[in-house]
């Protein structure tokens, strides 16, 4: 599953991001009050710088680097956190 690499600028979903990018979070979307907060508690805040660093062979999870630190969250997760690509 080859993604094509979003240019620096362009705005999208944390899932459209390929390994290696990096991109500033704009906006978390989620119906789910437990889970948005449990997002928010991992440091996944507006305005926060993340990586994206390794995904499981078939896509999930995905490993990515916020505030010094690893963590895996589920692709699913990551349909709803906006980011903006700035490399």
């Amino acid at each position: 599953m080859n993604k094509k690499k979003l240019s620096v600028g362009s705005e999208g979903h944390l899932n459209d991001l390929v390994i290696g990018q990096k991109a500033v979070v704009l906006a978390l979307h989620n119906d789910n009050k437990a889970l948005r907060r449990r997002l928010l508690d991992m440091g996944i805040t507006k305005g926060v710088i993340i990586e994206v660093k390794k995904k499981a062979p078939m896509g999930d999870p995905v490993d990515i680097y916020l505030r010094g630190y690893e963590l895996c969250i589920r692709e699913s997760e990551t349909k709803n956190i906006d980011i903006r690509v700035v490399e």
